[in-house]
């Protein structure tokens, strides 16, 4: 996909002058590219076609009921939807399961009999893109499509347009998930940066008069302690979430559990864990360190569990203890850096050639430029030391979920090889492969995160992530079971766990006919009790792709 030529001039349009041999541009600066000026067009209005409703009266019958709040699955029931709210969900007797059942005094009924109804997922680490990359439409329904109704953006893109798509999708007038915007102390205030405890306090000030949700810290500055110490009670008393990606620039004056006692919210990727945990006097950073040059600051990540306390050791319960207390989120996007520990797979998922624009494909190449794109000569033994690395990492977040801490989901999809909506099914995978069962992955990826977003709004109860009478219609419908257990099964015919949720489909051999068959994907997605045809979300999506190709003559 793609082609040197349009390589070079995406990189031109996209990022920042070379210093050395290596981008000066930075994340943050990359995302601001990314989201685009803020004059851009504001996207069209959903069609008709696009999804229907909300409805008065909407039912979705006959499903099995998987309600996200660990409870085993229940059903079949049928699912009473007024105004956008559930207000029934009831048994159905085995008497009444005919399709020729008396009919509903509905104004939409939508038929889930044999298929498995889930709460809307959350994706709690989301970048829309924006040109020259993808449009943002583009991940909109790349979400939609794999059940996720509800994103945090961190930033999503510039705060002008996260704040008109968010009240834009809050009235349901285009194709997006609900959006809660946080952003990067600074943004978009136009007085400079913050680089004062006096100016995070004003920023976060300014920031919630201007539709801001939350904030995400990461740059070394930002992590200062006296500025840390401002933005995060600010926040709070504000009422307003905060996330840390809490990078190698500003690590050592705080990692997770110094943010932690400050109040943080969540902690995202790994960053911070590992920092809190090296052991005294072993030093982190190799002599030849550069932070700008991405091969060596991802490649060396994988060392770091060779430096820490022993694993599940006195040190390591104690760090995880005090978080429990705290009451800090984990959220660890274990997707995103799936590349490093077998890239070859990663470049060649199925789903690329279909379904990943050649302008994000261009996006993923290996580059000094473009962020994320480090793959630059990356071999057998750096990918064995990721390998080692991801069983420390699953170590951390099972013995947390364990111990009663909230783990979460999230993808931040648009980097290394990770198109949107697929990354966030993988997410679900990679939970399940850090020994979450699947009904605590299904929690962590709806109702965990429902509570991360609502809880610093003073919402102990969110109107999403879960089903159940007074919660809004977000709600998955697909037609294998994400939860079913091989062993059920010799022959797997609903063993395909969440692998069936990609778009792409589950491949599985049927043994009567002997022949290959392409099962599962999300058949729908209810937000806000409008419904949305997933594979039709899908085809649009593809249509896209084409079209980009053939402008290219590249199809």
């Amino acid at each position: 996909m793609g082609n040197g030529v349009t390589r070079r001039r995406f990189l031109e349009a996209g990022t920042a002058a070379m210093v050395g041999t290596y981008a000066a541009l930075t994340p943050d600066a990359a995302r601001a590219e990314e989201a685009g000026a803020s004059t851009r067009q504001p996207l069209a209005e959903r069609a008709p076609e696009e999804g229907t409703g909300p409805f008065h009266k909407l039912v979705i019958r006959g499903g099995t009921l998987i309600d996200g709040t660990g409870a085993a699955p229940r059903g079949p029931v049928d699912i009473v939807v007024v105004n956008q709210r559930i207000t029934q969900i009831k048994q159905v007797n085995e008497r009444d399961l005919p399709k020729d059942r008396p009919p509903f005094d509905a104004d939409h009924v939508v038929d889930a009999t044999g298929m498995f109804v889930m709460p809307g997922f959350v994706d709690l680490h989301v970048h829309a893109g924006g040109p020259p990359k993808n449009p943002e439409t583009y991940a909109y329904k790349l979400w939609l499509a794999h059940g996720v109704t509800t994103v945090r953006g961190v930033a999503l893109a510039s705060n002008d347009i996260s704040v008109r798509d968010k009240e834009r999708s809050e009235r349901n007038e285009i194709v997006a998930p609900r959006i809660f915007n946080y952003q990067h102390p600074g943004n978009a205030w136009g007085k400079g940066p913050v680089n004062s405890a006096q100016s995070a306090r004003e920023w976060v000030r300014w920031a919630k008069d201007h539709g801001v949700d939350g904030i995400k810290i990461r740059s070394g500055a930002h992590m200062r302690p006296d500025i840390m110490a401002a933005l995060l009670p600010e926040a709070k008393k504000l009422k307003m979430g905060t996330v840390a990606h809490l990078d190698q620039t500003g690590v050592e004056q705080m990692n997770a559990i110094d943010a932690a006692r400050l109040g943080l919210g969540t902690v995202t990727h790994f960053y911070g864990h590992f920092e809190s945990l090296v052991r005294p006097g072993v030093k982190l950073f190799p002599s030849d360190y550069d932070y700008r040059n991405e091969q060596v600051r991802f490649s060396q990540v994988a060392d770091w569990v060779n430096k820490i306390y022993p694993v599940r050791g006195q040190e390591w319960h104690a760090y995880l203890r005090e978080h429990l207390d705290l009451g800090t989120v984990f959220d660890p996007t274990f997707n995103i850096y799936v590349a490093s520990r077998d890239v070859t797979r990663m470049r060649g998922a199925e789903w690329h050639d279909k379904y990943t624009l050649p302008s994000l494909w261009d996006f993923f190449q290996p580059s000094t430029a473009a962020h994320g794109s480090y793959y630059w000569d990356w071999g057998t033994e750096v990918e064995t030391a990721w390998k080692d690395f991801y069983q420390v990492w699953f170590k951390l977040m099972k013995d947390y979920h364990d111990m009663g801490g909230r783990i979460t989901t999230g993808s931040d999809s648009g980097f290394i090889y990770q198109t949107y909506g697929f990354a966030y099914i993988m997410e679900l995978e990679m939970l399940r492969e850090a020994g979450l069962t699947p009904l605590e992955v299904i929690t962590a990826a709806t109702l965990n995160g429902a509570k991360t977003l609502y809880e610093p709004l003073g919402i102990d109860n969110p109107p999403i992530g879960s089903v159940e009478p007074g919660k809004l219609a977000d709600l998955v419908i697909a037609p294998e079971d994400p939860t079913a257990d091989l062993t059920l099964d010799p022959w797997g015919r609903r063993g395909g766990g969440f692998k069936a949720l990609y778009g792409t489909g589950h491949q599985r051999l049927n043994p009567q006919t002997g022949q290959i068959e392409r099962v599962g994907g999300i058949r729908w997605t209810i937000k806000d009790g409008v419904v949305y045809d997933a594979r039709r979300l899908l085809e649009d999506v593809a249509v896209e792709v084409e079209k980009q190709k053939a402008e290219r003559g590249s199809s």
